[in-house]
């Protein structure tokens, strides 16, 4: 079987292909209708939400009853924007998922004047059976306004801390961001590549990657997974699951399957805009509907490429957690 990675953005008009993809279906990434107040330099939709015309709440919760019409057994990601921005909002969206589906939020966990900390650990303590894990963006460089720390802690759901390494990040205050959050429980963290600047070709490299090389001297490498869009290399940090994560910036693999002799569209991520359309990659690609109803399944080609001796028996308690998810 050939494959071939390839962005679905062109100058030339795409073939259509049939789709495929992973058991369960794609992975459905909601873009909530408001914004957020950071501006963080790697972000690739701030440009949209400058302009919030035709932003709507109720055409994306359309979307989101259709995709779980299709596909019942997804995983759906809510990010933004910040899903957390407008909680009645979220609260309605959330609504719109039954509970068969896994969900993830990618959030800063926003404090402001109408919006205490006991709101937010009230919204988890609420959502409690229909949110899988929250994924809260704390970076090394602060791009983005924070909560306390402390307010981890007492979510009612599981979570896990989202860093970007973006460009000339400071390597040397790595242990003490790691020691900021090892004592608080249940904290796991994963640093991000700058997905804006993985290709195939650096996807799996390791001989020149200085963010592996840095977290290797600092903690103990316990293996390697990922799939054809995505990989993660592990690492315990005492006693602490750390992950360095590296994702393309497409979720569209073109790929010739030789039992039918056919060429698919292989879907990993499918996308409900601000405006409630449904795209099929991250380059406004719109996803067609009526293809999509017919779509083949696969298992899921992610697995393990790479096991430490010593890391395997620190690794198998977090296998078990929710929060295994690379998005």
């Amino acid at each position: 079987m050939k494959t071939t990675i390839s962005m679905a953005a062109t100058t030339v008009p795409r073939v259509v292909h049939p789709y495929k993809t992973r058991n369960g279906g794609a992975t459905v990434t909601v873009f909530v209708p408001y914004n957020c107040h950071n501006h963080c330099p790697f972000c690739i939709n701030k440009a949209e939400y400058e302009d919030m015309t035709g932003f709507s709440e109720e055409a994306i919760c359309r979307s989101i009853r259709l995709m779980d019409s299709i596909t019942p057994f997804c995983d759906f990601v809510f990010t933004g924007g910040e899903p957390f921005a407008n909680m009645e909002s979220l609260q309605r969206m959330l609504d719109c998922i039954p509970v068969t589906h896994k969900v993830y939020i990618n959030t800063t966990l926003p404090v402001f004047e109408n919006q205490s900390e006991d709101d937010i650990v009230a919204f988890t303590e609420r959502n409690r059976h229909k949110i899988t894990c929250i994924n809260v963006s704390r970076h090394m460089q602060h791009y983005v306004q924070e909560s306390n720390d402390a307010l981890l802690s007492r979510l009612a759901v599981p979570f896990r801390i989202n860093c970007v390494l973006y460009k000339k990040y400071p390597a040397d205050q790595l242990k003490p961001y790691l020691e900021r959050f090892r004592h608080i429980d249940g904290a796991s963290i994963q640093f991000r590549f700058d997905y804006t600047e993985t290709t195939p070709d650096n996807l799996y490299e390791e001989g020149h990657d200085h963010i592996l090389h840095d977290l290797k001297k600092i903690a103990d490498y316990t293996g390697l997974d990922g799939c054809r869009m995505r990989c993660g290399f592990h690492f315990d940090y005492k006693g602490m699951e750390l992950t360095y994560h590296k994702t393309l910036p497409y979720s569209t693999v073109i790929e010739r399957d030789r039992r039918d002799d056919k060429e698919y569209d292989i879907l990993y991520d499918i996308l409900i805009k601000q405006t409630g359309d449904i795209h099929s990659d991250w380059d406004d690609t719109p996803l067609d509907i009526e293809a999509y109803k017919r779509v083949v399944f696969e298992p899921y080609d992610l697995k393990w490429i790479q096991r430490s001796r010593t890391g395997l028996s620190k690794r198998l308690p977090f296998l078990k957690t929710a929060c295994a998810i690379f998005h």
